[in-house]
């Protein structure tokens, strides 16, 4: 299947996933992590999800939580797509592996080799995620923090990720979306805190220069061959 492009994330109220999907957003996030302040339920995710169009990947972010729960809710909130958030292991992907999978990496500033264990280890237990999402590493958290990564070192070190595509995270903003793109070339972009007028709350005319922005630069990136299509 294709690959989503631009995913806004952490959605946890049925009128932002409909300004998400007017937008022109292609992914729609749902957090299932507990301690998050962008945690839906499963109640509110089927009411989410009921009311978005096809077009729309579904997203749902688990931080270690049990595959029957995994699969639970996948089933009854309608998702297309599993992102790992946490420290799940290869194995615990594998046991998945009939799903649509993306695991999460978070980078930290200091130690990009741990970026490439990871891959390896997938790799050499025979998994392959759909992609892989690169998120900035916040001691003690997972996710949503407005960090961004190094994107300079970053596109240096993109080499272990070659045959699987990149989903950047991490502090992206209408502003600076363009220039990730183009610096990065991700196959996808993702935000969750950088649309919030409040956690968990989306500002619809953030979520549009979002939306926009990233889509720009895909546009002007691809026309000068800096892209490589999802």
């Amino acid at each position: 299947m294709t690959m989503f492009r631009v995913k806004i994330c952490g959605v946890t109220r049925v009128e932002d996933a409909l300004v998400v999907a007017a937008s022109g957003a292609d992914a729609i996030g749902l957090n299932f992590f507990p301690p998050s302040p962008r945690f839906v339920d499963l109640e509110r995710a089927r009411e989410i999800t009921a009311e978005l169009p096809d077009h729309l990947t579904r997203v749902g972010v688990f931080v270690n939580a049990p595959i029957d729960v995994v699969r639970r809710t996948c089933e009854v909130a309608l998702l297309d797509v599993v992102q790992l958030h946490g420290d799940e292991t290869p194995e615990f992907l594998r046991e998945l592996s009939d799903m649509r999978l993306v695991r999460a990496i978070r980078c930290r500033a200091a130690d990009w080799s741990a970026m490439a264990a990871i891959v390896d280890a997938d790799h050499s237990s025979g998994v392959r995620p759909e992609a892989y999402l690169i998120d900035a590493h916040v001691p003690g958290q997972y996710g949503g923090t407005g960090e961004t990564v190094d994107w300079d070192r970053l596109a240096k070190r993109v080499g272990p990720l070659a045959q699987v595509p990149i989903i950047l995270a991490g502090g992206l903003i209408p502003e600076n979306v363009g220039a990730a793109i183009r610096l990065v070339r991700p196959a996808a972009v993702d935000t969750a805190s950088g649309v919030e007028s409040a956690p968990g709350i989306k500002d619809p005319a953030l979520v549009r220069a979002f939306v926009d922005a990233a889509f720009d630069a895909y546009r002007i990136s691809s026309e000068n061959g800096g892209v490589d299509g999802p």
